[in-house]
């Protein structure tokens, strides 16, 4: 009988629902008297309660459990076990104990040959816990025993006693990982006390619920508790029961199936097939994916045919890199948008200084999102002068809205497979490149900044900005199609952000789907601003002197900004203040000391000569010359007009890349002075003995427009009456042939520039007045303007006496 227990005894006990373990009271071994002392070592269990009567073993892993149990075998072999209250502290203080427990006897304590301990202890009095005694480096602890109770006699304790051994029978029956000898322990089993005792101690429940039990001094009040338990765990095991028998119906039917599948592995694994493992982990991947029933049924479709074909077959690698891109697109994954209107205007203030429009525009964006929930974006286009931050506004736009950020570079694009991708099943096929990002951002509703669109080509590989036609509808791209794809994909949700530097290279229809928003060059005042607050810190920064005082009065940066940089952006001024950073940046690697403060003379040892100066345009003593201004790609600019009459036919001659626009200007601006010669106090016998030759310096520069018109006639004017033009005037217009001015466009660009150029005199369209009413007075100060409506009134103001 002995062999028996102890067979039952070593069985894995943590398969069980309800573990039958040796009864030692049974087999006589518990007869001998206890000399139980007042102070006891402590062992705390972590998922388990011992009742006493009840053999169980327990591993014994932590430090000091190991020291305890090593003390208490040496002495007289007991041990106060004790349960934690949380079993998830590895290292329990006085308070994780609970206050009642079991003192135990070690049976048996075995060195595992990986070090560990495993003790068998049976467990023999209830104890209550009075006070701890000892913490390090175990836990010893005065209690006090619990007094024993009779077993009452009354026939509803016996029908309980009847109750307990059924339901443990049939919890035993119905758990197929039970051994058949636990049913015959429990008939066994005589004492009412130990088969409460035993029953609590191996059931698979709760060790509060344990707990529980050990608390409760009164035996009828225990076994009452104990029916409670062992119903609910019938219930569960008979629940569990059921679901199996219901699935096993499933099973069978899916048995041939499976049986066909392993002998097709079979066959594939004779072929040299190694892929399964892959397909599987696809498969996997799909069942959680959000993705339209389109895009479903094709992965399907493709990994039915991937997993008939053997992986060295040319097709093979077609087919997987095709499915495992239509897997990693995040087809309905968005991120979620942030619609604090004041986050979103405190980032874009941080990042950049001015643009008020774009933040405005981009501000309203945000509100009707937020107000409406959804609606699809705008696809914005902004326009403007290289260097004035049109990209990284893109990138302030998508922090501010908590959006995944992309760049697409379209500079030089000529291939259309670039945005629609090729078809699969060309050699060396890829998806577009807008899907190409979208996958490595991992959303589908990103900030996608299409730059420099104005500068997209076209030859005999397709028209790429046709492509962009449908990319950038917002009542097409819900439904675009990548060749590569061969799906339909939603583009609604993107925020496309395109950026160019002159809108008329960009195709017509494409023109027409952006929301154009013009970006205005910088005045000196905004550069000051730009370069104290962005520049000069970053450059700090990127030299190694983040930590380093520096002192640059505005009087020198006005000076660098001046003298060293004449452009619409930022972009020459950041060089050439990464330039007095190295410097800087030098001294410091050198240990030698740094000046106290830059200076003007100090800029001009750093950077060299001055690049730029006012005095150009003091144009005293020469006639024919005059100054206009013009809008190019790259912001404002002045320009010279010249011109010289010589002896010939009364020809006309035209000079300095000009084209067809301007070039009728200068023949419209000739028509007029002849036509008018006598009001202009010129001898019309001259233009038939004069040619005219007119020319507009930098003529490797390709120039055009209309605006040049009255600027070509001062000079005209000026060369053939020999009267000067102003120092320090500039002027733009159109003219016609009836002598009257018309307004022309990029007005801010052209003042910014004469601004900056130092002219301190400006001669306008009077229609063009609103426009200069929209810049900010203090970035004009100092220039005076005059309004004209016919080109005697620009005579009378460009021309001396």
């Amino acid at each position: 009988m002995n062999n028996k227990y102890n067979d039952i005894l070593l069985q894995q006990m943590e398969e069980s629902e309800f573990l039958p373990l040796l009864p030692m009271n049974e087999m006589g071994d518990d007869k001998e008297p206890l000399d139980i002392p007042e102070e006891l070592i402590l062992l705390p269990l972590r998922n388990t309660v011992l009742f006493p009567g009840v053999v169980i073993p327990i591993t014994v892993g932590r430090d000091k459990s190991i020291q305890a149990v090593t003390e208490a075998y040496k002495g007289g072999r007991l041990i106060g076990v004790l349960a934690q209250k949380d079993d998830q502290i590895e290292e329990p203080t006085a308070e994780d104990l609970c206050q009642i427990g079991t003192v135990a006897k070690i049976v048996k304590l075995i060195r595992m040959p990986d070090g560990g301990t495993t003790i068998i202890i049976q467990g023999k009095k209830r104890f209550d816990l009075k006070e701890i005694t000892q913490s390090d480096p175990y836990f010893k602890a005065r209690i006090t025993l619990s007094a024993d109770q009779n077993v009452p006699e009354a026939q509803d304790f016996l029908a309980h006693i009847d109750s307990i051994k059924d339901l443990a029978a049939q919890i035993i029956q119905l758990s197929p990982n039970m051994p058949t000898e636990a049913a015959i322990i429990l008939r066994n089993i005589e004492s009412p006390e130990f088969l409460i005792n035993f029953v609590a101690g191996n059931m698979n429940v709760d060790v509060r619920d344990k707990q529980q039990l050990l608390e409760t001094s009164s035996i009828e009040q225990r076994s009452i508790l104990l029916i409670n338990l062992l119903q609910k765990q019938l219930q569960f095991v008979e629940l569990k029961n059921k679901v199996t028998n219901n699935a096993r119906t499933e099973i069978d039917k899916q048995q041939r199936e499976y049986f066909l599948q392993q002998q097709l592995k079979s066959i594939k694994d004779e072929l040299g097939a190694d892929n399964d493992m892959e397909l599987s982990a696809m498969k996997k991947r799909a069942e959680t994916k959000k993705w339209p029933e389109a895009a479903k049924e094709l992965f399907n479709a493709n990994m039915s045919k991937l997993e008939r074909m053997h992986s060295s077959t040319p097709d093979y690698s077609v087919l997987y890199n095709h499915t495992d891109f239509l897997l990693n697109l995040p087809w309905e994954d968005y991120t979620k948008d942030n619609y604090d209107l004041k986050f979103a205007e405190t980032v874009l203030n941080q990042d950049h200084y001015g643009v008020t429009k774009i933040k405005e525009r981009i501000l309203e964006y945000l509100a009707v999102l937020k107000l409406k929930g959804d609606m699809k974006s705008p696809i914005l286009c902004f326009v403007g002068p290289p260097g004035i931050g049109k990209t990284s506004l893109g990138k302030s736009i998508a922090s501010a809205i908590g959006r995944k950020y992309i760049r697409l570079s379209l500079g030089g694009l000529h291939d259309e497979s670039e945005i629609r991708g090729h078809r699969k099943t060309y050699i060396g096929a890829m998806p577009g490149r807008i899907l190409q990002n979208i996958k490595k951002a991992k959303t589908s509703n990103p900030v996608i900044i299409l730059d420099e669109i104005d500068k997209v080509g076209a030859d005999h590989r397709g028209d790429p900005s046709s492509a962009l036609l449908e990319v950038l509808d917002p009542e097409q791209n819900a439904t675009f199609y990548d060749n590569y794809l061969e799906l339909e994909y939603d583009l609604s949700k993107v925020l496309f952000i395109a950026t160019a530097n002159d809108l008329a290279s960009i195709q017509p229809a494409l023109r027409d789907r952006l929301e154009i928003i013009n970006l205005n060059g910088y005045a000196i005042e905004e550069k000051l601003e730009i370069a104290k607050k962005y520049l000069i810190p970053k450059q700090k920064e990127a030299h190694g002197l983040g930590k380093t005082k520096i002192k640059l009065s505005n009087k020198v940066i006005e000076k660098i900004i001046e003298q060293y940089t004449r452009e619409s952006g930022v972009r020459e001024l950041d060089r050439q203040l990464a330039s007095v950073m190295r410097y800087l940046a030098k001294l410091v690697a050198l240990e030698q000391p740094l000046p106290a403060s830059i200076t003007e003379a100090l800029v001009a040892q750093i950077l060299g000569k001055t690049r730029y100066s006012n005095e150009l345009y003091r144009i005293a003593g020469i006639s024919g010359v005059a100054v206009g201004l013009a809008w190019t790609s790259v912001g404002g600019d002045i320009l010279f007009i010249e011109a010289l009459p010589s002896a010939g036919k009364g020809e006309l001659r035209l000079t300095g890349n000009l084209g067809d626009v301007m070039k009728e200007s200068a023949m419209t601006a000739l028509t007029y002075v002849k036509a008018h010669s006598k009001e202009l106090g010129i001898d019309p016998e001259l233009f038939e003995k004069k040619n005219i030759h007119i020319h507009v310096p930098e003529g490797a520069v390709p120039k055009d427009g209309p605006s040049a018109g009255i600027t070509m006639l001062s000079a005209i004017t000026s060369a053939f009456t020999g009267r000067k033009v102003k120092s320090y005037l500039g002027m733009t217009g159109e003219i016609t042939l009836r002598g009257q001015v018309l307004p022309v466009g990029g007005i801010k660009e052209k003042v910014l520039a004469a601004k900056r150029a130092g002219l301190k005199e400006l001669i306008l369209c009077f229609e063009n007045e609103k426009d200069v009413q929209e810049i900010d007075p203090s970035f004009i100060k100092g220039v005076k303007f005059y309004y004209v409506r016919t080109m005697m009134e620009v005579i009378e103001l460009a021309l001396t006496k």
